[in-house]
């Protein structure tokens, strides 16, 4: 550290990671209690401070593959909370990250050993400082993008069903969609393929699974649905 900026007061940085899940036709948002002051056992998003010699993206990542024990994953800023008062403790100014994960890919011993849970963002009770205001605009960032980023997949399994795609749709955007048109328009997207598999676990009468072919997408990233 030198002595540059000493005339000015120092404030802490920190991230925030609003990881979003989809299981049983629902948006969920991993969360857990404080395990510190202040607000201890307050409902809470799972964050860290930033390191001196860490970016804000390697701070994100960190702390992000600590909690799931994934990497590479869907990861988005979502925005900097900097009101002066938000953490009673000191002066802190934290960064929101927004993440995607497949439920079934998330570690049960890692949710058990960091105390945490998945819950129904339809629901969502009071939680510390400014957490609900950070997921509230982490929602709608997704609103604004699904239709134009292949983001859905994210939290998908590598075989899904056409309903289960319309499924996750419904749950973001937070409405019903019209399943007929939702078909008609999947059909012009190359990249997402229909596969000789069939579903029949979740489906009674056995449906066609599909999957999305990333490398087509990346040779032709252009996404419209």
């Amino acid at each position: 550290m030198t002595d540059f900026y000493k005339e000015h007061s120092k404030v802490y940085v920190s991230v925030d990671c609003i990881i979003f899940g989809f299981e049983a036709s629902r948006l969920k948002l991993l969360v857990g209690k404080r395990n510190m002051d202040p607000g201890r056992g307050e409902l809470s998003l799972y964050g860290g401070f930033v390191e001196e010699y860490e970016s804000l993206d390697e701070a994100a990542n960190r702390t992000l593959e600590t909690l799931t024990g994934l990497d590479n994953l869907y990861m988005r800023q979502v925005g900097a909370f900097g009101a002066v008062n938000r953490d009673p403790g000191e002066r802190v100014i934290s960064v929101a990250y927004c993440a995607l994960i497949n439920v079934k890919d998330y570690s049960k011993e890692l949710q058990e050993e960091h105390e945490l849970e998945w819950i129904d963002v339809e629901k969502l009770p009071k939680m510390y400082s400014d957490h609900n205001e950070m997921v509230k605009k982490a929602i709608m960032l997704l609103r604004r993008r699904i239709s134009t980023e292949p983001l859905s997949f994210n939290l998908l399994p590598e075989l899904f069903t056409l309903t289960q795609l319309q499924h996750v749709y419904e749950a973001i955007l937070g409405e019903e969609i019209d399943k007929r048109n939702f078909r008609k328009k999947i059909k012009t997207i190359d990249f997402i393929e229909k596969t000789d598999k069939i579903d029949k676990i979740t489906s009674k009468r056995g449906a066609a699974l599909y999957c999305f072919n990333k490398k087509a997408y990346e040779d032709d990233p252009c996404f419209k649905l």
